[in-house]
This record gives C-alpha cells, structure tokens and sequence, in this order.
C-alpha cells in the first residue's frame, strides 16, 4: 500500500479535506500537511509515494518545496496544483523537477489519473520515452508561425497576449493554436506543457 502513498500539501483546510477524501475514495494512501515545511519535517529517507502541493501557498510555496524536498535528496515524484493562468509558474516547476501539474479546477478522475501516472514513473526521468522522441518529431512539422504560438502558449501567454505579440487577432491565435494541437497531438495545454519542458523546449 505504501507504494500508492499521496503526501498532499494545501494551505487550505477545504481543498486538503476534500483532496484527501477523493483520493482515499480512490484507493490511495493519503497523508495531509497544511504547509510545506510540516512535510519537510515529517519526511524520512527514502521516502516513498509521491507529493501532490498546491503552487501557491504563503511562506513555503510549491516552488520553494520542491526545491528544498530534491536539496534534502528526495526523488519522489511531485505534482503541482495550479491555479488558472499560473502557466509560467507550471513550466518553472517543471524545470525544477516536477514530474506534472494539474490546473484547478480539474476533475477527480484526471487528479488520480495524473497521480497514478507519477507513481508508476516513480522518479524517473522520460528522456528516452518514445512518447516524448514522437512528440519532438511532431514539433518538428509545426509551421514557423504555429511554433511561434506554440511557443508563447507553453510560456503562458494568452490568446489576446499572443495576438499583440505577433502581430495577428486572438481568433487568428485560436486557429493556430488548434492546429498546433492536432499536429502535436498534445490533449491538453498540460501535456502540451509537460511534453515542451520534458523535450527542452520551453
């Protein structure tokens, strides 16, 4: 059971209730913190599971965390919760080591889905996944103008920030974005995101 063990991290208390009560609904192990620093405190080496933490929280936010869990030498898996419009944020964490970010509000099976996934991957890296080398092909189709767009979405720009940008009107930004989807294949800004980050490209 511990290898499905979930440390979840929320700063507030209804999100971490009901957070934890979908997820051992689900099957999981759960362990709840309010706070970054209570799970820094709590964790022994080597830990197991993976950590689910909210992006955005006072003192130790999830950046912080993150940074602080892989100096202390902690490989587990960590998935971030970000709120609407925290792209960049998403992408930093990314870098950072974070293995996937899931927007709020999302939906119960997409949460343990993103979380079944982070604890099969362990903390592995997907370098050599044949997923991400497809991925890296596909980008490669992309026209300049829809690798332009591409590239202004996974750095969290929206459709009217991308129009001014470039030069073109939002609903133009909206049709290359659609394109750029269907060649990428990519299902979701997320995965469009991940995959970016993962194949170092944003």
């Amino acid at each position: 059971m511990a290898a499905s063990l979930v440390h979840v991290v929320d700063d507030d208390p209804a999100m971490r209730d009901s957070v934890g009560f979908l997820l051992d609904t689900a099957g999981f192990q759960v362990a709840l913190y309010e706070a970054g620093t209570s799970l820094l405190a709590t964790l022994v080496k080597p830990a197991r599971g993976c950590v689910l933490t909210d992006i955005r929280m006072p003192d130790v936010d999830g950046l912080e965390l993150l940074r602080r869990l892989r100096t202390d030498g902690h490989t587990l898996p960590v998935v971030m919760m970000t709120g609407h419009g925290d792209v960049p944020l998403a992408v930093e964490a990314m870098k950072l080591g974070a293995c996937d970010f899931i927007e709020k509000p999302f939906e119960d099976e997409a949460l343990v889905q993103v979380l079944r996934s982070a604890l099969n991957r362990g903390g592995a890296s997907e370098a050599a996944d044949p997923t991400l080398q497809e991925f890296i092909r596909r980008v490669a189709t992309l026209s300049e103008r829809e690798r332009q767009v591409m590239d202004q979405l996974v750095a969290g720009g929206s459709s009217k920030d991308i129009g001014r940008a470039l030069d073109i009107s939002p609903r133009t930004v909206e049709i290359y974005r659609a394109k750029l989807m269907a060649k990428t294949q990519a299902e979701s800004l997320q995965e469009l995101v991940r995959w970016s980050v993962l194949a170092g490209l944003a």
